[in-house]
């Protein structure tokens, strides 16, 4: 799986994150390449929240 994949699993639009935020997007990454991606979620649990409400995938995918 790779970082598009986990945040269209999370519900999260990787689009319109990238450009919102590209900071973060390629820190999130990074971080995300060294390790499972449970221990991502559980890293990330609060902040993965708050980004699927600031960029939601759309209902059509």
């Amino acid at each position: 799986m790779d970082f598009t994949e986990y945040l269209l699993h999370k519900k999260i639009d990787s689009t319109t994150f990238q450009k919102a935020n590209p900071v973060r997007f390629q820190e999130w990454e990074k971080i995300f390449m060294l390790m499972h991606p449970d221990s991502f979620t559980a890293q990330k649990k609060f902040l993965i929240n708050e980004t699927r409400r600031r960029y939601p995938l759309s209902e059509g995918l």
